[in-house]
């Protein structure tokens, strides 16, 4: 089985055992490119999600591992073992669709046995299976019912129970909470995640959720136009992202175009073509090239608001408020600087009176709150 090279905490190498490899993988639809030379190494249990905007290659990503499409080049590799000429029905994975593909003829029992019947196993040893997938998914008292006695979420467990009875290595889920409410997909993600600690399993997940991801996943790999734009954890992909398009695309953030004008041992300075000189602190991956064009993101939450000018001597501007909108526990604030940009700015909601639109205001933020990308 192929590994991947790791190391804890005292330093001492040890060797992650890999589920799902991609090597330079490439698929053509109708000579359009959808899938763009990519590279994945999936870790054994990890819960891996692939995120991104709809058409960026995600689902097709997902369906050549599951082997419902062909990689025109590349290696697909599970468990170390090349998927090349490997029917789907032979790969050693389930996949979760977001539609349930339940059989509505068959009650709750008969959904789940279904594909161990096709296996032809003993009767005993399908009534063991389908009964603990039961009990993983908590539908043991449902067993008999049809899927249109079922809620959303019922039928959402019964399709994990059905692809998890099968004892896959690889768990794939195709956007699988797309089709719920937002209260019952909150519920429905705490359960994924308890189901993922108890089995131990690795799952694949393709989501356009950002928040869906960032809360279940161990990492996540962001797509863009048939490419990954970048790998890592969380937190690595919230709070450092590497290209514009994951700091935009992963929550909200503000975008500043500029030159850098000034770079010394702590900071560089970036001056936009609005006007603005943006101080940014220093980190191993920040450009210093003068005269550089880079791209500063700033999250509206690190963003902070004061009704007199802050004692600071860089990253404070005068504005107005443009627009308030109160969102329950936090209040987003639209604030217009005196040359005409607009930033978002996002506050917990204290309990405090909001201040009047059009009141003169000053933003400000910390230079380690700035990232030049």
């Amino acid at each position: 089985m192929a590994q991947t090279v790791m190391q804890n905490q005292r330093g001492i190498t040890s060797f992650q055992p890999l589920d799902v490899e991609l090597r330079n993988v490439f698929k053509f639809f109708n000579q359009e490119l959808a899938v763009h030379g990519i590279d994945l190494d999936i870790k054994q249990g990890e819960f891996f999600s692939i995120l991104g905007p709809s058409g960026c290659g995600k689902t097709t990503t997902l369906r050549l591992i599951a082997g419902f499409e062909r990689a025109d080049a590349g290696k697909v590799l599970i468990q170390g073992k090349s998927m090349t000429n490997v029917p789907p029905y032979r790969r050693p994975v389930n996949t979760v669709f977001q539609s349930y593909a339940l059989f509505n003829h068959l009650n709750v029992w008969d959904n789940i046995a279904f594909g161990l019947r096709l296996k032809k196993l003993r009767k005993s040893e399908i009534e063991n299976r389908v009964q603990e997938a039961l009990k993983l998914v908590k539908m043991e008292s449902l067993r008999s019912r049809s899927p249109s006695q079922l809620s959303g979420g019922q039928q959402q467990r019964v399709a994990l129970a059905r692809a998890l009875v099968n004892r896959p290595a690889v768990l794939l889920l195709d956007e699988p909470l797309g089709a719920l409410d937002l209260k019952l997909r909150k519920e429905m993600q705490v359960e994924l995640s308890n189901l993922h600690k108890d089995l131990g399993l690795t799952f694949v997940m393709v989501t356009h959720d950002q928040e869906e991801a960032l809360s279940l996943s161990d990492r996540i790999a962001v797509m863009n136009q048939g490419k990954i734009e970048q790998i890592g954890t969380p937190s690595q992909i919230y709070e450092c992202p590497q290209t514009p398009f994951v700091a935009d695309f992963i929550g909200e953030t503000n975008l500043f175009t500029g030159e850098i004008v000034e770079v010394d041992s702590s900071n560089i300075k970036v001056a936009t073509k609005t006007g603005l000189t943006i101080v940014v602190n220093r980190t191993e991956e920040t450009p210093t090239e003068l005269s550089k064009t880079v791209v500063v993101s700033v999250r509206p939450e690190k963003i902070q608001l004061s009704l007199y000018p802050p004692t600071l001597p860089t990253n404070y501007f005068e504005g107005k408020l443009n627009n308030i909108m109160y969102l329950g526990t936090h209040v987003n604030y639209v604030v217009e600087l005196t040359n005409g940009i607009k930033i978002n700015v996002l506050q917990p909601n204290t309990f405090g009176s909001l201040p009047d639109q059009d009141t003169l205001i000053y933003v400000w933020w910390a230079e380690t709150d700035s990232l030049a990308l």
